[in-house]
């Protein structure tokens, strides 16, 4: 082991100010765990003059990624800098330079995953990217070496906080969507443009980091299901609580059965005694089953300046301590013969239809849903007065996905059906 590893740190906001602070606060322990010296040599922002509330030398900043990445002494870089350029030119040639990276950025693992493992394979040097998910919950290295005796069976998370936090003030608060966003983007936990967390895209990168690490499988986003929260309203949100008795999530899914792989992301109904159904506010929460352990549950802080700095020179340290460890991520004989499309599940679904009040209606959609081999476990209609609409909601027993697409579209053509219908997949497992 050398007696110094530099380390060279890329972005100097929210996020690398946590790293500075853990650094100023726990540089002592983090030596003593690795058993040589750590010295962060340089930071790199395009701005070194804002003053970020941390004690930092002057003289290790710079405004020059030159100053890191051609810096023969640097042997880990750290980017938290985000987004797909420059960050990914940047990883590239700190790989290619024989540097180890430490990342956080799921858009770019997700989007670009086999060009920068085989740039890092090929330079025998390590990439780590703990805290691309679940921000600082110890989750990957726990699935890619704590679970390594496991054949994975599924994985489910909640793992976008402003999606979950969103949903648990719509049930706490009885509040209609719309009203809990804005509050989310005063409180800062949503974007003043929400569209990547609350339609899913963010949980879509971070569900394929976790197919990778558990089933040993890369999937583009655009080759599996991804719907957000955006439809659901206070009614659906009240019946489901009240009358089913079941919570509502926003839900990734990577299960196996059979050789054929599920992934997708859409919103889902858990029974409220699933450990999952607890998982809160902005917090994230991920379920694991292995065939071995059984089931697992990791729950923590899934973002934030130091849940996320703890996460990264978490695997800093991993680096040190073991530099000459391959970057073997997921089973390499993986067990996946097929990645199953959607429209090939079969689940329970609970049905919002909004429909005029006037004798017949029901005995027509039933009848639809029966042409589809849709059999109904429960109906309930809300009373108004006869010719108004009227939410019917509806649960069935379990049915395959394309069967209820196809019946959700003929209902959707209705002249008495007024809005289209909103359906939503049931996990009792």
């Amino acid at each position: 082991m050398k007696e110094i590893y530099n380390i060279g740190l890329i972005g100097f906001g929210t996020i690398g100010s946590g790293v500075v602070k853990t650094f100023n606060r726990n540089l002592d322990l983090m030596e003593q765990k690795v058993g040589t010296k750590i010295k962060l040599k340089k930071v790199v922002d395009i701005d070194i003059e804002t003053d970020r509330g941390v004690f930092i030398d002057k003289n290790i900043l710079s405004t020059d990624v030159r100053d890191i990445l051609d810096d023969p002494e640097i042997d880990i870089v750290i980017e938290l800098i985000g987004g797909y350029e420059p960050a990914k030119s940047f990883i590239l040639r700190a790989l290619s330079a024989g540097k180890h990276v430490v990342t956080a950025n799921k858009a770019l693992i997700a989007k670009h995953w086999e060009e920068i493992i085989k740039t890092a394979n090929e330079n025998k040097v390590r990439i780590c990217f703990e805290a691309s998910v679940g921000g600082g919950i110890p989750l990957l290295e726990p699935l890619n070496e704590g679970l390594a005796a496991n054949r994975i069976k599924a994985i489910y998370g909640i793992i976008n906080g402003t999606a979950n936090y969103i949903l648990t003030k719509m049930t706490d608060m009885g509040c209609d969507f719309d009203y809990v966003l804005k509050e989310a983007q005063e409180k800062g936990y949503a974007e003043q443009d929400p569209t990547f967390d609350i339609e899913g895209h963010d949980t879509a990168q971070k569900l394929i980091i976790l197919t990778i690490l558990g089933f040993g499988v890369y999937i583009e986003q655009d080759k599996f299901h991804v719907e957000g929260i955006s439809k659901i309203k206070q009614a659906d949100i009240e019946f489901i609580k009240n009358e089913l008795g079941y919570s509502i999530k926003l839900l990734a899914i990577a299960r196996i059965e059979e050789g054929k792989l599920e992934v997708r992301v859409h919103p889902t109904l858990l029974p409220q005694d699933h450990l999952l159904a607890s998982v809160n506010d902005v917090f994230n929460g991920v379920y694991i089953v292995g065939d071995i352990v059984g089931p697992v549950m990791m729950y923590g802080q899934g973002a934030g300046m130091m849940p996320t700095a703890s996460a990264v020179v978490g695997d800093l340290i991993d680096i040190i301590e073991n530099i000459e460890r391959p970057n073997i991520y997921g089973p390499e004989g993986t067990d996946v013969k097929k990645i199953k499309d959607i429209e090939e599940i079969k689940s329970k679904y609970y049905l919002r239809i909004i429909a005029i009040d006037k004798p017949g209606v029901l005995h027509v959609i039933s009848g639809i849903l029966s042409d589809y081999n849709i059999s109904i476990e429960s109906v309930s209609q809300k009373k108004k007065d006869e010719g108004q609409e009227v939410p019917i909601f509806m649960v069935t027993h379990e049915a395959k996905e394309k069967n209820v697409r196809n019946a959700v579209k003929k209902i959707d053509k209705l002249n008495f059906v007024g809005e289209n219908t909103l359906f939503i997949r049931v996990l009792e497992d």
